[in-house]
């Protein structure tokens, strides 16, 4: 099959099942008996593999593949993730179509993990305007918070929880038609206006998929991640698939081959450079 028939599967794929989670976008009302949030939640976690289980991983790697839309094309890159829980993440990729390097993202407490480092922004031609090592640093916060938004998306699937090194709030939103029956919607905050939404079958109790909007030309798009292939890894089970999708379009989906749990990490993979 060639790139471009892959893609147009794909978005076919995605687009039959963002049709069955229409009504997902506007949820029912919780029901008279009030579900809650961590309700919800602790169900999740057991499904997950239970609450003495999920707070043993004190660290991971998973390495895989990603298959990424760029135009009429599908680009393949191999990635590998390294996390130390709570506030320790890296990724790493590598198209091997390419000559260019790999590159890495991820964070360390508050710090920035980029690599190779990004040459720094030209200076000013105002005067009075911010530059130099100021903005280089409020870029490099900026960019932190973003690398933190992707881990919470990520680990949500994985854990059904928060973590110290970005604190969540949960509050129950209500119920929504998903392709397999219904799914409890749980509306989800966190620091510098972060907010979307995470839907979990009633009956598996486990993860579907987050949903978020985000503005292009000053319009809301919605931005989704699926996950899906659920397998057990020492008792705990975690997503080996992902499909990201903006809009009606697929642009990403990603298969885990391999999970290792706590695992040691050689600390250099965590190393901030400036």
């Amino acid at each position: 099959m060639r790139d471009g028939e892959h893609v147009g599967h794909l978005a076919a794929v995605i687009t039959l099942a963002v049709a069955a989670l229409v009504s997902a976008q506007t949820p029912a009302p919780a029901p008279a008996q009030s579900t809650n949030a961590s309700q919800v939640l602790s169900a999740t976690r057991e499904a997950l593999g239970g609450e003495t289980r999920l707070n043993g991983v004190k660290s991971f790697v998973a390495s895989g593949r990603t298959r990424r839309v760029s135009g009429a094309n599908l680009v393949p890159l191999e990635f590998e993730i390294s996390c130390e829980l709570p506030d320790k993440y890296a990724r790493r990729d590598e198209i091997p179509a390419q000559e260019s390097g790999p590159t890495t993202i991820g964070f360390n407490g508050d710090e920035l993990i980029q690599l190779p480092v990004p040459p720094p922004p030209p200076i000013p031609a105002v005067p009075g305007r911010a530059g130099g090592p100021a903005q280089v640093d409020a870029a490099r916060r900026a960019r932190a918070v973003g690398v933190k938004q992707d881990f919470v998306r990520l680990t949500l699937g994985m854990f059904a929880g928060s973590f110290s090194s970005y604190p969540l709030t949960f509050t129950y939103a209500g119920q929504a038609e998903a392709p397999q029956g219904k799914a409890d919607v749980i509306d989800v905050k966190g620091p510098a206006n972060f907010a979307l939404r995470f839907f979990v079958y009633r009956e598996t109790h486990l993860p579907i998929m987050v949903s978020w909007e985000t503005r292009a030309q000053g319009k809301p798009v919605e931005n989704r991640i699926y996950y899906r292939d659920y397998r057990e890894i020492d008792a705990v089970r975690f997503p080996f698939g992902l499909r990201r999708a903006v809009g009606a379009d697929t642009i990403e989906e990603t298969t885990f081959d391999r999970f290792r749990i706590n695992a040691k990490i050689d600390p250099k993979k965590f190393e901030v450079r400036k």
